[in-house]
């Protein structure tokens, strides 16, 4: 095993870990550092580690939330908690629309959208977006202001919204699904969380279709690769996510906004450029 490599699936461990919960685009931001930091490893296995070392994110949003996700209790005469279960259901309603498309149109999604032009241009696009829709909601209450209050309408909207970004690489899951999440009504911090919540299934299912294409076809040293990658962005998304959450109780989201304008325009003059 090449330490070098090890470094490198560190490094993208930490960018997954940082850019998967922050609504700032973890594709552009993988495309940028793939740029910069090749992994000396076969295509397949790339295109798959991406992918798959999501799934160490989702296991911090599972441990930190384990008590609002898992639907049974040991300490109630009834121990299958049911608002935790209709919660469930509301999130695998949203990712039906997500998960239909990406099914059936995988491949050519990457075909037509995972280019830097494309990933550019919704960094830009929902960078703004941000900016105008926290400006415009200054001063407004929310409607939504607990996971509860989230009715089955609601969450189908948050489905269509993560829709989008199923679609056009670079606009951020989190950030099409908070976004929309205010938009109809939704308080940042309820936004945030159900976002979290629908990453689970969301992700593992992705996960889980990468592997299955690749066929589980590891190597020694590539199993290494995705097992370190997967423990770093584990360990990043805890502190992220955490960070997340107290940031928005105090903050609105125009500086990631902003952030996604600036990134959007590094990654046009880059390739532009180069």
């Amino acid at each position: 095993m090449d330490f070098l490599e090890m470094l490198k699936a560190v490094l993208f461990g930490i960018v997954e870990g940082i850019t998967e919960w922050l609504p700032i685009s973890s594709t552009g931001h993988m495309i940028l550092l793939d740029e910069f930091i090749k992994m000396d490893v076969p295509k397949e296995f790339l295109d798959m580690f991406l992918v798959v070392i999501q799934l160490g994110a989702i296991m911090a949003v599972v441990v930190l939330f384990w008590n609002q996700l898992w639907p049974f209790s040991t300490k109630e005469k009834y121990f299958i908690k049911k608002d935790t279960f209709t919660m469930w259901f509301k999130i695998l309603a949203a990712c039906i629309p997500a998960a239909v498309v990406g099914l059936a149109f995988d491949d050519k999604i990457n075909e037509l959208f995972y280019n830097y032009q494309s990933v550019a241009a919704a960094l830009i696009v929902f960078g703004v977006l941000f900016i105008i829709i926290e400006n415009r909601n200054k001063g407004v209450s929310p409607r939504i202001n607990s996971i509860a209050e989230i009715t089955w309408k609601t969450a189908v909207l948050i489905g269509l919204f993560q829709l989008i970004a199923a679609v056009f690489p670079g606009t951020s899951r989190s950030g099409a699904t908070i976004l929309g999440g205010i938009l109809i009504g939704m308080s940042r911090t309820t936004a945030a969380e159900f976002t979290f919540f629908l990453a689970v299934p969301v992700m593992a299912g992705a996960s889980l279709l990468k592997l299955v294409k690749f066929g589980f076809a590891f190597s020694g040293s590539e199993l290494i690769l995705l097992i370190v990658g997967m423990a770093v962005a584990f360990v990043v998304s805890i502190l992220v996510i955490k960070f997340l959450m107290n940031y928005i109780r105090r903050h609105d989201f125009k500086v990631f906004g902003w952030y996604r304008i600036v990134l959007g325009a590094v990654v046009l003059a880059y390739f532009i450029l180069a």
